[in-house]
């Protein structure tokens, strides 16, 4: 039995990607094979049938979704669980304080540890930090020290995507560390056979073809240029509907400044499934993700993507061939190609068939099970330190 101690600030499968993706292995776990202890803030009071211990957390005061684990409140209480557990891997989500925490203790204890690279915070602290610009280089360059220093701790990081992996190699961390983890796709869950015309009328009112932005609706996502897209939008002579699907602190701000756009608020994924495989066109305007769950979603829908090029998610689209990528904050690029989609159904089919074809490859099953092999590695790695050590 190999015991692995997993540290997630937020354990909420349906809150965000990373959630999500965290989640594909969670329920995945076989309980024959392995004991997971999960240590984490913000989510329920007992993950279901696994061993766990919440840690107190405060309000970042950025972003009000989000919330910050503070594991030196409880510090002692949670060394002597953990010691108590005895693991043999750690798994740590996310290099935060309790990400920190997590790491210290198992270098102390000679664990080895192995972390997925879900988030992209440095694209965000422009954004976070615009009022006082001043701060944003020096912030930029502590964040990317304390990268480096986090995952050049671990002995195996996932990373999502090739220009992620360039990113983290650009800020010192070590090439050999780095693996290329893609995520998968539901295939039974996002297809095109989900197609509901009836549905989307029953939003719109309507015949008319629909673009549609799926995201938490927070401003690091670049949703001011999706603002822009919609209003140009409103001056052109093109028959469209434009649907928002998320939720976030923006949003109120965006209803606002979009008073035509249709906000459905946040959908489960059969609803979202539905939705996908119904509209016409998919837009994705942010650069900060990892990866972009989102738009493979919409891929394997049959739903064409317009998207950024910037972040993990470009790495996701062969322009011209599976989609398209414009310049990020240009809502003009966007518009081109939205209006190219929207008027040429053969075009369309093309990109369409071209996208499904690709995402038949990522399959969840095959990604989760190279995770639990990886896990049984590193214990085993750490089983034979640890008897050198004692020889």
């Amino acid at each position: 039995m190999v015991k692995v101690a997993f540290f997630a600030e937020i354990l909420i499968e349906e809150f965000d990607g990373a959630s999500r993706t965290m989640f594909q292995i969670i329920n995945r776990i076989d309980q024959s094979r392995f004991s997971y202890l999960f240590v984490y803030g913000k989510g329920p009071d007992q993950m279901a049938g696994h061993a766990s211990l919440k840690i107190p957390t405060i309000n970042t005061g950025v972003n009000k979704d989000y919330c910050l684990t503070m594991p030196m409140l409880v510090k002692e209480q949670l060394k002597q669980e953990l010691d108590a557990f005895q693991p043999d891997v750690i798994h740590i989500a996310t290099p935060s304080l309790l990400g920190f925490f997590a790491s210290r203790y198992a270098r102390q204890r000679n664990i080895p540890v192995i972390s997925i690279y879900h988030t992209n915070f440095i694209s965000y602290i422009p954004y976070y930090f615009r009022k006082v610009p001043a701060l944003i280089r020096p912030i930029e360059r502590w964040m990317i020290s304390a990268t480096r220093k986090f995952y050049n701790s671990c002995e195996s990081v996932y990373v999502p995507s090739q220009s992620m992996i360039r990113q983290l190699e650009h800020f010192g961390v070590e090439a050999e560390k780095l693996n290329l983890w893609q995520r998968g796709i539901d295939l039974n869950l996002f297809n095109p056979n989900k197609r509901d015309r009836t549905y989307v009328t029953s939003i719109t009112g309507n015949d008319k073809p629909n673009i549609l932005f799926a995201s938490r609706l927070v401003w690091e996502k670049n949703v001011q240029t999706l603002i822009e897209i919609y209003q140009r939008l409103q001056r052109r002579n093109l028959a469209h509907n434009l649907i928002i699907a998320g939720d976030g602190a923006a949003r109120e701000d965006m209803q606002r400044q979009m008073p035509n756009a249709h906000f459905l608020g946040k959908l489960d994924h059969e609803e979202l499934a539905k939705l996908y495989a119904s509209c016409d066109a998919f837009v994705f305007t942010s650069t900060s993700e990892t990866y972009g769950n989102v738009i493979i979603e919409a891929m394997a829908s049959g739903l064409p993507c317009v998207i950024a090029d910037g972040g993990g998610s470009a790495d996701l689209i062969r322009h011209r061939h599976t989609g398209y990528k414009c310049l990020p904050k240009s809502p003009e690029d966007y518009l081109i190609h939205l209006s190219l989609l929207l008027k040429d159904t053969e075009l369309h089919q093309v990109i369409s068939n071209a996208a499904l074809a690709q995402v038949q490859e990522l399959d969840w099953e095959n990604l989760v099970e190279r995770y639990f092999e990886d896990i049984k590695a590193l214990a085993g790695s750490a089983s034979r330190n640890l008897l050198w050590t004692a020889c």
